[in-house]
């Protein structure tokens, strides 16, 4: 079984370093591997394609490779928090709350960007333990809290397109941002939400095994020493950051956080100590292939990634909910 788990992720890590060569080499334009090797020496700075590679696919790359690892992860917590396989940022609202406070953030400090990181997890946050409260208040059940998530969502989708109506000055770039993109990404942007990104993603490693405990219900999560409800918030946050970041600057891209947590269970089991890394590398990969599928399918138009991936998460979101076991319907 070790041998198994070794040979997948050693697949996984090949899958992404594969994903991030074929996302510099090909696009609307595509690039020569010696072109490649020169912008690596620095040895013609002035060219296209070292200015392409430099300022375009690099920064689109990274954001790429941190949304992925962002919202993946932020799956596996909501779904191991919440105990409902059916939660991610995109199905119970987290994503929306974040893009409201986004496009707040839009509106009152148009010219700083450093402002986008801070409001998009407050967003998150705020719209992840307000689903959690009333879910708690009513039944708890796992329907409970995917239709808390969708009411919510639909208010908070209700703020964004009054804002995007009273506030022509947004609206620019807002389609994009609305379906999830990385189009328009530099390194400038991108800095301080993958730091954050970044820290959040190893704080969740050391909080797997509380995460794991967590699994087993309240009761056994106290017996065995756990403080449950501290836990709870401190990984509710860190789902926050993962999720709020990603939205900052790729948009609402959705249903990673509920596709890759779901494969990668397949593979290694409930462990959360495999699940976060395997998630992480998985999320990357796929977040990736799917950006570089929409540059080439229509090149030299453009597909948002977000459009590419809602084509895979709606029917897998559908194969959930309809998912038999032992010839009964499995209740979400």
């Amino acid at each position: 079984m070790k041998k198994h788990k070794s040979i997948t992720i050693l697949l996984m890590c090949m899958l992404l370093l594969v994903s991030v060569c074929a996302g510099i080499l090909f696009g609307s334009v595509n690039i020569a591997f010696k072109d490649i090797l020169n912008c690596l020496t620095g040895a013609d700075r002035s060219s296209t394609s070292y200015i392409l590679i430099t300022t375009v696919r690099i920064p689109r790359l990274l954001g790429g490779l941190f949304a992925g690892i962002g919202l993946s992860c932020s799956g596996v917590i909501l779904q191991g928090v919440m105990n409902n396989s059916l939660a991610s940022p995109s199905t119970i609202g987290v994503n929306s709350g974040s893009g409201f406070a986004v496009m707040l953030a839009m509106i009152f400090f148009p010219a700083n960007s450093f402002t986008l990181p801070v409001f998009a997890f407050c967003g998150a946050l705020i719209t992840t333990l307000l689903i959690f409260f009333l879910a708690a208040l009513s039944d708890s059940s796992r329907t409970t809290i995917i239709l808390a998530g969708i009411t919510v969502s639909s208010f908070l989708s209700a703020g964004i397109n009054t804002i995007k109506l009273l506030n022509t000055d947004i609206t620019v770039n807002l389609t994009s941002f609305l379906i999830g993109s990385l189009s328009g990404l530099t390194l400038s942007r991108l800095i301080l939400p993958c730091l954050c990104i970044a820290i959040a993603f190893f704080v969740s490693l050391f909080l797997a095994q509380p995460l794991n405990m967590l699994g087993l219900g309240d009761d056994i999560a106290r017996s065995l020493g756990l403080r449950v409800s501290l836990t709870r918030f401190l990984l509710l946050s860190l789902a926050s950051i993962l999720a709020g970041c990603v939205v900052s600057f790729a948009g609402l891209l959705g249903f990673i956080g509920l596709i890759i947590p779901h494969i990668c269970r397949r593979l290694f089991g409930n462990d959360a100590r495999f699940l976060l890394p395997c998630s992480a590398l998985l999320g990357g990969s796929f977040v990736l292939l799917c950006d570089l599928l929409g540059r080439i399918l229509f090149s030299p138009f453009e597909l948002p990634a977000g459009i590419i991936m809602s084509f895979v998460g709606g029917p897998f979101f559908l194969y959930l909910l309809l998912k038999k076991k032992g010839g009964r319907r499995v209740h979400a």
